[in-house]
């Protein structure tokens, strides 16, 4: 008998199931922070740049190289070949970031902006992941609220790869950040909730989140507080 039941409308697993799960998705999200910074560290030094062209081409490449990390992730998310999926993706994700580290580094206080920008998402992945663990409340409604809020993002940062207006680049990173600081809480609740049952799609999830918002932290400010003596 499958260990999965439905009650009013609630997907529920043995609570052992689901901490175990918790737990191999926060090891598997600590393991891919190391990819990611690699990723940055090698972008960095080869001044690596996806939307060095085209910008409407590299967006439509940078889709393709996700999504089709997506697609293998999922397909093998019940084996360890899908963990080697999923830190090449965050590899590739660090690629991705080196671009705003490197522009950020050209600032004098360069160093402490990515410090402020890892300590505050650190704040919030703990806080966001503290309220999913221990509230009562049911966050599950908020889904297709942020997938809509993710779609309006992505339609004003393609936009914005045309336009170069900095007002509009400050309001969509604090409009992702309230987003995906919300995601955190929808994630983790899937996951305590035993919604989502397994860990590499759980981590998948959760560390675009973090992903996210560390990246539109630090593109603020960089903006706001950027020192350029």
């Amino acid at each position: 008998m499958n260990n999965l039941d439905t009650t009013f409308g609630h997907s529920t697993t043995s609570l052992a199931t689901r901490n175990r799960v918790l737990r191999n998705t926060y090891w598997l999200l600590a393991l891919s922070m190391i990819p990611t910074v690699l990723g940055a560290w090698l972008g960095v030094q080869l001044h690596f740049s996806l939307f060095a062209g085209s910008p409407m081409i590299s967006f439509v490449l940078f889709l393709a190289i996700a999504f089709g990390f997506f697609y293998a992730i999922e397909k093998t998310k019940n084996s360890g070949l899908g963990v080697a999926f999923l830190l090449g993706f965050t590899f590739f994700m660090g690629l991705m970031l080196s671009r705003l580290i490197e522009f950020t580094l050209g600032f004098s206080n360069g160093a402490g902006l990515i410090m402020t920008a890892f300590g505050g998402t650190a704040i919030i992945f703990c806080g966001m992941a503290t309220i999913a663990t221990v509230s009562k409340r049911d966050f599950s409604g908020l889904g297709k609220w942020l997938f809509a809020g993710v779609l309006v993002i992505l339609v004003a940062a393609l936009a914005n790869i045309f336009l170069q207006l900095p007002a509009l680049q400050l309001t969509i990173s604090m409009v992702a950040i309230a987003i995906f600081s919300a995601y955190i809480l929808f994630d983790v609740q899937q996951v305590v909730n035993g919604g989502e049952t397994n860990y590499i799609s759980a981590t998948l999830a959760i560390y675009l989140d973090v992903y996210n918002v560390f990246a539109n932290l630090l593109s603020i400010l960089g903006i706001v507080g950027g020192n350029r003596d």
